[in-house]
This record gives C-alpha cells, structure tokens and sequence, in this order.
C-alpha cells in the first residue's frame, strides 16, 4: 500500500535547533487509537508546512521550511520552526501558525501552547514596551516598592463624576494610579471623555496637595479607530498611560497602538480580560506565561498576571513563570513550564498582581513578587471602615510594614488606618 500520510516526516529527534529557529513547547494527549508519533506529527505539521495526505509534487524549498518535532519528554513536546515561515512584525500571523488549526484537531484530546523561544532576528522586528520598569519607575520617581492602583468598585454603575470623586480619594490616600475595570468604556451613565476630563482635573488637584506625581489607566478599548482618537484624549489631557483590554481588542489593534501611543510618549496598561477562556484549563489552550511574552514582545509596559492569593486562579508557578518571561532580560529554561528566552534590548515590563487583594495580604505579595511589580488593592481599600482614603493609606502603611520587617500586627498599633483594615480583613484570602 502506498503511503498515504506523512506526519511521521515532521518527527526528528536527532535535529539540533538553529539560533534562528523559533522553539515552541506543547502539552498534549493524542487521541484514542492515536500514538504519540502520531499526535506529534500532526502539531508539527499543521502548525508549518503539512497537510493530511502525500502530495503529487513538492518544491524543493519545503524540507528545509517544514517544523520538525525535536525533543519529547513524556507528553511535552518542542518543536523547531525555520525562521522563514514567519512574516517579521505580524504577531497575528505566528498565532495563526502556532496557536491554529491544531487546537481543533481529531487527533488529539488535549493540546496546550506551553511557551516559546523567540529567536533574535524574530524580536528585531518588534519594538517591545516603549517606557517599561525602569522608565516608568523614573516618570513616578518610585524606585523602593510597588507602584499601586486602585479600580473604584463595583466595577460598573458610576456616573464620571463619582468615578472621579473616587479617584481623588484614592489619590489622595497615597496610591500611585486609578484604574478603570475592563468592563468601562464609554456607557450612558460614564462618557469616556467626560471621565477623562473630570479625572485630570482631579489628577492635577491631587497631584498639587499631595506632590506626588498621580496618573490613571483609562480603558480605551474599543473599534480600532475610535481606540486611537481616545489615545490622542489621553495624551491631551497628559496621561501617561492607555489601558487596552488585549485579549478582546486583538494582536493587530495592541500593535496599532503600540505605535500612536508610543509617538505619544506614552505606556500601555494590558488587562487580559477573557483569559482564562483559553489559559485555566492547565491541559488544553494557551499559558499565561505565553500570552505574556507576546504582548512583552508587541510592547505593553505592564499586564495582569494573577497572584496565588486573592480571588482570582494563578499557582504560585504559574505566577513565577509570568514573571520571568516579564521582567527578566534572559530568561532560563524550567521544565514544562519555560523555554530559554534572550529578550535582547527590549525593556521589561511590570506584573500586575489583582484580584481580592487587602492590607493584610501586602506582606504575602511582596514576598512574592519583590518590589517591581504594579499591586491593585480595590475592594480593599473601597470597602475599608473609614472609607476609600483611609483604605489607601492602610496600604501603603502595610508597604511599609513589610519594607522594613515589622509585622502588620505590630505596625497596627501604632497605624489607626492599617489597625481597622486588619479588623475587618486579617489576614484573609479571599474565594
């Protein structure tokens, strides 16, 4: 019988990858009936140059072109791709390839896109995050803690002007930023540019009272176009930041804006709404860590990142590996989770720890994080007994609990704000 498929070509253990090869690492399950080999060859081929059945003819070009299956590890599997199967600068393009057609196929029962290996010639063509951590640590002048932000909660159903009032109060109690929820863009009851204009008047008020510099990640997702006249509202009124829904708006629009906000000498707030849609399932779809390293690479300054404490899901290696591929300049290889990643000259980008967050917990996020990340406490600061200043200000009174190894306990004594904080919340993880 002739043969008939030829995902088994795709299979080379004995491949030694080029510097210039892109390296992926899967998980997968093959499905009943399937070998390994098989499932195997299916990714490799279907993600590059295959298809299910031998062709009639073939250009010469295509071996060398075609992703070859390299290393397996139990149902881990890395797979080389030429550089050339790529377009430099099209991040949509190497999602259609690696994160594709392969997720539907019948072969397997489960297949997760663990990590990637970018390769330098690959990273050339993006620009990164244009401030990054240590820029945005110089606009703040904050070098020895975390930045801190605030969402005004319930996430939805503020007028702008209570928005902004909000806002104040949490400016006012020492916090660094006031965040938009993912969810707010521009309803009936807060315009988005009535919003931005209230909130910069109250950024300059705040800023005057407290000489502090004060800024807000304003959510301007939205259609494309209407994405960059909010951007140039944002610049106008002399934010510094836009935050950007990433997931829901898309590689090509973060791409887009990553280079209108850059002429504006401005940073991208990455919120990752929808996530867990693809990531929480730890056998099938995309990582975090993953998600992560692509918009570092398209050139957000900070994104969401979970945290093992509060509400939201995130294990403490999951939390770790965001990290890395985050804030590091080389990142090292750690089984099953990371693949060895040189990022070059492209800047780091800050974690954004969020979810459940309270005074009580600084301690456990710090310890966790360090110092280079951004925390928002929301929930935690709106619902303090004393009202939304006094839980700011239980906050950075827990930061600097921790910075100098006094206990909250301790610390509380002598802090009124952080002492009621810890009477209503302890130390208590959030479900």
């Amino acid at each position: 019988m002739k043969k008939v498929e030829w995902y088994h070509d795709f299979i080379d253990l004995k491949y030694k990858p080029k510097n210039t090869d892109l390296k992926v690492l899967f998980y997968f399950e093959p499905a009943k009936d399937e070998t390994k080999d098989d499932a195997i060859g299916r990714i490799a081929s279907e993600s590059s140059t295959g298809t299910w059945t031998t062709l009639y003819n073939l250009p010469a070009r295509m071996k060398h072109i075609m992703a070859k299956a390299y290393k397996v590890h139990g149902n881990h599997v890395q797979i080389a791709y030429p550089l050339d199967l790529w377009e430099l600068g099209n991040a949509p393009q190497l999602l259609s390839g690696i994160a594709g057609n392969i997720f539907g196929m019948k072969a397997l029962n489960n297949l997760r896109l663990v990590d990637a290996s970018l390769p330098k010639e690959y990273l050339k063509s993006f620009q990164g995050p244009n401030l990054g951590i240590h820029e945005l640590r110089k606009y703040f002048k904050i070098y020895n803690r975390p930045l801190t932000g605030a969402v005004p909660k319930p996430k939805l159903g503020f007028s702008a002007e209570e928005h902004a009032q909000i806002g104040f109060e949490t400016w006012a109690g020492g916090f660094d930023l006031v965040k938009d929820d993912e969810n707010l863009s521009s309803q009936k009851f807060n315009n988005f540019y009535k919003r931005v204009q209230l909130m910069s008047k109250l950024r300059d008020r705040a800023e005057k009272e407290t000489g502090e510099i004060k800024d807000a990640l304003i959510n301007i997702t939205a259609e494309t176009d209407e994405m960059k006249k909010r951007a140039r509202a944002l610049h106008e009124h002399g934010f510094k930041y836009a935050m950007i829904d990433v997931v829901t708006s898309g590689f090509s629009a973060v791409q887009t804006l990553r280079e209108i906000l850059g002429d504006y000498g401005m940073a991208i707030h990455a919120h990752r709404a929808m996530h867990a849609s693809f990531d929480r399932n730890q056998k099938h779809g995309i990582s975090m860590q993953f998600l992560a390293k692509i918009m570092r690479m398209i050139g957000v300054d900070e994104i969401h990142s979970g945290t093992e404490y509060g509400k939201l899901v995130g294990s403490h290696e999951e939390v770790q590996a965001i990290t890395s591929v985050l804030r590091e300049s080389n990142v090292k290889e750690k089984e099953k989770f990371l693949l060895n990643q040189d990022w070059g000259k492209i800047k780091g980008a800050f974690p954004v720890s969020s979810g459940g967050l309270h005074p009580g917990l600084v301690p456990n996020e710090m310890k966790l994080y360090g110092k280079d990340f951004m925390m928002l406490v929301s929930g935690g600061i709106h619902g303090h007994p004393q009202g939304t200043r006094a839980g700011a200000i239980a906050t950075m009174q827990a930061i600097e609990s921790t910075k100098k190894k006094i206990t909250l306990e301790e610390y509380a004594k002598t802090h009124s704000e952080l002492a009621e904080a810890l009477k209503k919340w302890g130390r208590l993880n959030p479900k």
